[in-house]
């Protein structure tokens, strides 16, 4: 829509274009009527001195000629140049020499006279330009009515067009659908824009929703994830002014990590998914419970205006659940949960890491445990570490009393190639319960007990093979990062298996290519003392670092196991596909044999064949057994 001004600009060009126009046209017709005018007055000329001149004098008439007429100009001579008349007007009311006509000269022979003359044509000009202003005046004063008059027009227009585009656009949402309105006139464009915008908030409103639920959804379990959580926290329940409390629970997977490692990955995403299930349909009977997936392996569940007393008695349906499914599927547990209580003065990060801490607790106690922090306390004072005190006294106990219990999963070798079986360690509590392998481990390494734990679990290998005759099979016991670089560990390493080179021979010590990385020099000592004594090294989790092989021709291990995430759907895989067949060529050039873990599907092995690996461990192969 244009503007005052902008209109009255254009409509200022417009009336000077027209200003100019009429200018020149009746400047132009004036010049033409002038000299059309003079040729007209020497016919006059011609007569009246024809008429006066033979009775008359000159000077009779030149009276009559200056009395009948208006001149600028008028002389008069004879044939030999004599002059008998000159005029010359010296004053003029109003002139413009580029239009008036050049003078006009003639002789007349029966009279012998030269006559030479120009019009006076002030008057007519004068009224000429009188007409030009007041045509210009006129032509302002419309200009200014016009303007004013166009924008209140297009105002009203533009006024009546955005009411239509209102009540066209209020039929886009959804709660006017299928409502009709009186259209205050038709545009079919306008229409037609309408539609083209509806269909394109309806592309953007789909586009918002896609990606919101994208950026707020686990994609495994389609839960609400830590963001929503977060979100629905502090709007919906921290909200002022109302009552709102209830009670917070993390229940953490505890076996995901050895699912992923045994059984592959799909199993880890099942063993997720049931999880959630079990979680949803025990939360449907509680009015306004949410549940949300905050990583991996935790979940967070809120029971909204309900007192610790009844979340207890949630939890332990929670645990009972558990232990179904567990009996059911392979596992040596499945979940733990920590319960903390909540009102608008607990601020979220205070109640997750009370929750935490319960989980800590719980999985001290018993399998598929829950535990109920109710010292709020707990982390403003000394008793902050109370979860980790009960860990520490918990490993200790398994310490003591070697409560350790010991499974092998078979790798399988391709044609005559020898491998191995994997040793895994399962702890126990005072009841005989597994404790959960990876927070037991994680908090082994916390603790700084991950020494004592890897030499318990040597010493009981040892014992086992020794008593059960099993010097025939290879064994591979995993070590960790911290025990390698621990020179009293090595010291008692080298020691214990020069007392039993039978069983020596026979053992392979698998470590993660990251905890060789950490220091190279330890990591070759260890290496050359456990050539040195008869045993073999394999380098778990290979690809994950970046690793040279030049590291590895200088370490010389026996076997590298790639990790998983290179085996996972390698018969679909092409890029994994070239990456592994890179790798065994080198490692065969280097007399290193290449094993490949999370071996899960027929698939997946008759690809890797292909791919001429020398091992394969998974579960498809064969689960873990007991020693």
């Amino acid at each position: 829509m244009y503007t005052f001004s902008q209109l009255l600009a254009r409509n200022a060009v417009l009336g000077l274009l027209f200003c100019l126009v009429i200018s020149s046209c009746s400047l132009f017709f004036l010049n033409k009527h002038l000299t059309q005018q003079q040729v007209e007055h020497q016919q006059v000329l011609t007569k009246l001195v024809a008429r006066i001149l033979p009775r008359g004098e000159i000077k009779d008439l030149t009276q009559i000629l200056r009395a009948g007429f208006d001149y600028n100009l008028l002389t008069l001579s004879n044939a030999a140049g004599e002059s008998l008349y000159h005029f010359t007007k010296t004053e003029q009311a109003f002139a413009l020499p580029q239009l008036m006509p050049k003078s006009r000269e003639f002789f007349l022979k029966q009279q012998n006279i030269k006559i030479n003359f120009q019009l006076a044509a002030d008057k007519g000009l004068l009224l000429i330009v009188k007409i030009l202003l007041a045509i210009m005046i006129t032509t302002c004063v419309v200009i200014v009515i016009a303007g004013v008059l166009s924008t209140r027009r297009y105002k009203q227009f533009f006024a009546s067009v955005s009411q239509q585009i209102k009540l066209d656009m209020s039929l886009l949402s959804p709660e006017s659908k299928g409502e009709t309105r009186e259209d205050i006139f038709q545009i079919p464009a306008l229409k037609q824009g309408i539609a083209e915008i509806k269909s394109l908030i309806e592309a953007q409103v789909a586009a918002s929703t896609a990606l919101e639920k994208e950026a707020y959804t686990d994609p495994l379990t389609q839960l609400n994830n830590r963001s929503r959580f977060i979100q629905y926290f502090e709007s919906q329940l921290n909200q002022e002014g109302g009552e709102n409390f209830g009670v917070l629970l993390i229940t953490r997977c505890s076996e995901l990590q050895t699912v992923n490692q045994i059984h592959g990955y799909h199993e880890g995403d099942n063993y997720i998914a049931r999880v959630a299930k079990i979680i949803a349909a025990a939360l449907s009977s509680y009015p306004g419970a949410e549940l949300f997936r905050l990583n991996s392996s935790d979940f967070a569940s809120i029971l909204p205006n309900v007192v610790l007393k009844e979340a207890e008695r949630f939890a332990q349906e929670l645990t009972d659940k558990f232990n179904g499914y567990q009996q059911a599927s392979d596992l040596d547990s499945v979940a733990y949960t920590g319960l903390v209580y909540f009102d608008q003065n607990k601020p979220l990060g205070e109640l997750l890491a009370l929750a935490d801490t319960g989980i800590s607790l719980a999985q001290t106690q018993g399998i598929n445990a829950w535990f109920a922090q109710k010292d709020t306390d707990i982390l403003k004072s000394a008793s902050a570490n109370y979860g980790n005190q009960n860990w520490r006294q918990e490993i200790d106990s398994v310490l003591e009393n070697q409560r350790l219990s010991l499974f092998v999963q078979p790798i399988q070798p391709s044609s005559t190639n020898k491998v191995y079986g994997e040793v895994l360690a399962r702890f126990l509590n005072a009841n005989n319960e597994m404790l959960p392998t990876a927070s037991f481990i994680a908090m082994a390494e916390k603790l700084d007990k991950i020494v004592a734990v890897d030499r318990l679990i040597v010493e009981t290998a040892i014992g086992e093979i020794s008593s059960k005759n099993l010097t025939e099979q290879s064994f591979g016991l995993n070590i960790s990062s911290r025990s390698i670089n621990d020179e009293h560990f090595l010291i008692w390493l080298e020691r214990r298996l020069l007392r039993e080179p039978a069983i020596t021979s026979r053992l392979i010590f698998e470590i993660s290519e990251y905890g060789l990385q950490q220091n190279i020099q330890s990591s070759k000592r260890f290496i050359d003392m456990v050539h040195r004594v008869g045993s073999r090294v394999t380098v778990e989790k290979f690809g994950v670092g970046l690793t040279s092989f030049k590291f590895f021709r200088d370490l010389k291990p026996d076997f590298i196991k790639m990790d998983s995430t290179y085996t996972r759907d390698i018969d679909e895989d092409k890029n994994n596909q070239y990456f592994l067949r890179l790798m065994v060529d080198l490692a065969h050039r280097l007399s290193i044999s290449v094993l490949a873990e999370s071996v899960e599907s027929q698939e997946e092995k008759h690809a890797l064949q292909k791919l001429f690996i020398d091992g394969y461990q998974g579960f498809y192969i064969g689960k873990p057994n007991k020693l």
